[in-house]
């Protein structure tokens, strides 16, 4: 499907149904960093069909909006990040660790007992259904690895930087599965970029081209503030988007641009990868660079 010059597109998540899920238990708590059923209203044997239901009627309601980019809402996580992260080898589920999160309080996390490894593809068969129920453009979004780690307990390599490299390992296989299967487009959620761009500055985009290497399709990452009801204060710009000049992603995703303080900075940046890859690569969608927005 062609898109228009400025294609409109969720960020990743729709909002779940009060029926699915219960919205005001996981309003209540901080956002889960491991496995939290406790928040499904439907029963186990009756849950995955009322995640397809909740999901379709999500990719309705963006296409009824006129949407050009569709996603499958994410609806059937209990946040971003926790479902992929906690479907990995060489983490201990029934003894999770504790990691601060962006606001600074203590959150039940991943804990990493061994080597980390993706055991089987978590999110193809929703990008599957996703492709079976709209003919337009679709993204699919999966954790970052700079931000998984960030969002673990390391009882094991003792390293961040090694860390976050065996979550971008997990992350590639997974990106090459969805583009196999039919996405169109996969973002990488790193909120914790903008979160800790200090140490994401360190090693972030070394993590982040290891989780692309060898991909081929279109690519996009994900940065924000956090959730507005949780992490009330907002800077005054988003400090980690310069470094993105240096990486293999050919998109950004972001929830404002009010914060951006140099979009000649951002457009200089794409516009000379674009420039490169098209000298380097004659793949028909080796394409131009989209800033998106959304709520």
């Amino acid at each position: 499907m062609t898109l228009p010059l400025l294609p409109t597109s969720l960020v990743g998540s729709y909002a779940q149904p009060e029926w699915l899920i219960d919205r005001k238990k996981l309003a209540g708590r901080f956002p889960p960093r491991v496995r939290a059923r406790e928040l499904w209203r439907v029963a186990p044997e009756f849950l995955e069909s009322a995640q397809n239901d909740a999901t379709l009627l999500a990719i309705r309601d963006q296409e009824l909006a006129g949407l050009d980019i569709i996603t499958d809402g994410e609806i059937r996580r209990e946040s971003y990040s926790n479902r992929f992260a906690t479907a990995l080898d060489g983490v201990d589920l029934d003894n999770p660790g504790v990691a601060l999160d962006r606001s600074g309080h203590p959150n039940p996390v991943p804990r990493v007992t061994g080597t980390i490894a993706r055991r089987h593809p978590v999110e193809v068969d929703d990008l599957r259904f996703l492709r079976a129920q709209t003919d337009r453009t679709i993204k699919i979004t999966v954790p970052g690895p700079f931000t998984m780690s960030q969002q673990a307990q390391d009882d094991f390599y003792k390293d961040e930087e090694a860390l976050a490299l065996a979550y971008a390992a997990a992350v590639n296989e997974e990106i090459k599965d969805l583009f196999a299967a039919g996405a169109d487009i996969v973002q990488i959620d790193e909120p914790y970029m903008q979160a800790r761009a200090e140490k994401a500055k360190q090693y972030g985009i070394k993590v982040l081209n290891r989780a692309l290497d060898g991909v081929t399709g279109t690519t996009a990452v994900h940065i924000c503030f956090g959730y507005a009801a949780i992490i009330h204060a907002r800077p005054e710009g988003y400090s980690f988007l310069p470094e993105f000049e240096n990486s293999s992603v050919q998109q950004i995703s972001i929830e404002t641009g009010l914060f951006i303080r140099d979009t000649g900075l951002l457009c200089k940046s794409f516009l000379r990868r674009d420039a490169m890859r098209e000298r380097m690569v004659t793949h028909k969608n080796a394409d131009k660079s989209t800033l998106q927005s959304g709520e």
